[in-house]
């Protein structure tokens, strides 16, 4: 083990993190924080999230529901629940959006007006508002942190034989690779961050899945392990995904990660997969998007040193 992932991980991880949200409201200043929940059908879950971050209206300012084009209820539910919602159509509408996660939230960046950002998976169960407050913390109290990710334990579900698969299989390896200092980062995947707007501003946001690793390794390119930190969430519960789900995911992850690290990589690609029907093996081909969305500066024309202030967005924040 080199000497500088020992001193970053005692320095910049929070095993036990004890901000309150007095001490954090009281560290923010004039600053303005947007929480940010992305959503493809997620009734079931959204209306619970949105409703335990009310009480952190005060620390937060904003409070937004990006809908990826769900055919639920979801927008109602969030709506009902207190969130502001915006359509992901209805942010930067001259360009048409693509399907996936990275695209809703670089979309999210013109809906929203927070020097920070926190950016919360709609699909969690039993949430603990508290996520917030320790993602927010080495933000608000350390001016060189730029982006704090989320570390917890996935505990098993009926859905799946467990969680994390991808993050062992292929995440944790590809940044062994290519990335090493990038070993002591617990969860590179999770979906629970923070960052500052001024880096999200900055760089690009990768395709779909491949938008955790993307921020990831830009934010370190940018500013160095000094720049990231790592929090305890604790326990993380949300629905995971069949093994040919978790294949095309992992391809948009390795496509991300290449093109960061001097590969060419296509705008698309099929990969194939295999299932078997009848005693038969036939080849199933998805194309997966591969394509990045540029810095949302060159996209908006907005100088370095300024902020976005909303542009985009729909409605006057909360």
């Amino acid at each position: 083990m080199h000497p500088w992932f020992d001193e970053w991980f005692d320095e910049n991880t929070w095993q036990d993190p004890q901000w309150t949200v007095e001490e954090l409201v009281a560290r923010k200043g004039s600053q303005r924080i947007s929480v940010v929940l992305p959503a493809l059908d997620e009734e079931s879950t959204v209306g619970a999230i949105v409703s335990a971050l009310l009480p952190l209206l005060g620390l937060i300012d904003e409070l937004v529901v990006v809908d990826s084009g769900s055919t639920d209820r979801t927008a109602e539910v969030a709506a009902a629940a207190g969130a502001r919602v915006v359509r992901r159509e209805d942010v930067l509408p001259e360009l048409p959006p693509v399907p996936g996660k990275g695209e809703v939230l670089w979309r999210s960046l013109a809906a929203t007006t927070g020097d920070l950002v926190v950016f919360l998976d709609s699909d969690l169960v039993d949430f603990d508002a508290g996520f917030v407050v320790a993602l927010l913390g080495p933000l608000l109290a350390r001016p060189e942190v730029q982006l704090v990710k989320g570390f917890y334990r996935r505990p098993l579900r009926l859905e799946s034989s467990g969680g994390g698969r991808v993050t062992e299989l292929l995440a944790r390896p590809v940044l062994s690779a290519v990335r090493p200092e990038l070993g002591g980062i617990v969860q590179p995947l999770g979906g629970e961050y923070a960052a500052r707007r001024s880096l999200l501003e900055s760089v690009p946001f990768a395709a779909g899945y491949g938008v955790e690793i993307g921020l990831l390794l830009d934010a370190h390119t940018r500013f160095g392990l000094a720049g990231l930190a790592q929090v305890n969430l604790g326990v993380r519960k949300h629905r995971n995904r069949s093994l040919a789900q978790l294949g095309v995911m992992a391809r948009q992850i390795l496509g991300a990660a290449l093109s960061r690290c001097g590969a060419e990589e296509p705008a698309s690609a099929d990969f194939v997969q295999f299932t078997q029907v009848a005693g038969e093996w036939l080849p199933d081909t998805t194309t997966v998007a591969l394509a990045d969305r540029p810095p949302m500066r060159q996209v908006l024309g907005i100088s370095s040193g300024t902020t976005l202030n909303g542009r985009g967005a729909l409605h006057s924040p909360m």
